[in-house]
C-alpha cells in the first residue's frame, strides 16, 4: 500500500469504483437478461464494489507490488497469486452477502443456480473467474495511474464536492438497504428493457416505492 495517497484520493477511487460496479452489473444484466435497472440503489453507485476493491488494496496492495497486510512483501511475479486471491475473495464475499440478505431480509439478492459450476445460489466458478480477472486487470493497469491523477488534481472545491458525493453514496447505501429490509424485496425503481414486439426499441418502466 502506498502511504502517500491521502484520504481524498482514496475517497475518489472508492466513488469511481462504485460507479464502475454499477456499470458492470448493468452490462451483465443487459447481456444475460436483456434489461438494465437501478441495481437496488437510487444513485448509480454500488458502494460495495468500492469498499471491496479498496479493501483489496489496503490489505494486499496491487499485482505489481503485493504487500500482505502492509507488512510482508511478496517477491517475484505475483500476478497469478493476486488473481487467485481475487477469485477466492469474490466467491467468499458473494456467499456471505447473499446468505446475509437471505437470512436477514428474507429474499435472494441474486441467484446463480442457472450458471454451470455454481456453489450455493450466490457464487459460481465462471462469475468468480470473471470478476477476479476484472479486479486484477484494473489493479494492475488502471489503479495506480488513476490514483496518481486523483492525487495531483486536488482542489478545495473538488474535495468538497467529493465529500458530498461520498456522503450521498453512503446514505443511499443505507437507505436502500433499509428499504429492502422493510419491503422484504428488491428495491427496483426503474427498468429499461428491449420491447419484445419491436426487437430494437426500448421500453422504460418506473416502479413506485
Amino acid at each position: 500500500m502506498n502511504d502517500e495517497y491521502n484520504f481524498f484520493s482514496l475517497a475518489a477511487m472508492t466513488v469511481f469504483i462504485s460507479f464502475l460496479g454499477f456499470l458492470v452489473e448493468d452490462l451483465w444484466l443487459a447481456l444475460t437478461k436483456g434489461y438494465i435497472d437501478n441495481r437496488n440503489m437510487r444513485l448509480p453507485f454500488l458502494l460495495g464494489y468500492g469498499i471491496a476493491v479498496m479493501g483489496m488494496y489496503v490489505l494486499f496492495g496491487t499485482p505489481d507490488e503485493i504487500v500482505i497486510l502492509g507488512k510482508w512483501k511478496l517477491e517475484g511475479d505475483g500476478k497469478w497469486f493476486y488473481y487467485m486471491l481475487s477469485v477466492l475473495l469474490v466467491s467468499v464475499g458473494e456467499i456471505l452477502l447473499g446468505s446475509f440478505v437471505k437470512s436477514v431480509f428474507g429474499f435472494d439478492y441474486w441467484n446463480y443456480e442457472w450458471i454451470p459450476f455454481h456453489l450455493t445460489k450466490y457464487t459460481s466458478l465462471p462469475t468468480s473467474l470473471l470478476f477476479g480477472g476484472l479486479i486484477t486487470l484494473f489493479m494492475e493497469h488502471i489503479f495506480t495511474p488513476l490514483m496518481e491523477l486523483f492525487q495531483d488534481r486536488e482542489s478545495m472545491m473538488g474535495n468538497v464536492l467529493l465529500l458530498i458525493l461520498l456522503f450521498a453514496c453512503v446514505l443511499d447505501f443505507f437507505v436502500s438497504f433499509h428499504t429492502m429490509h422493510e419491503s422484504r424485496s428488491l428495491n427496483e425503481r426503474w427498468r429499461i428493457e428491449r420491447s419484445a414486439d419491436t426487437g430494437h426499441r426500448c421500453h422504460v418502466g418506473y416502479v413506485q416505492k
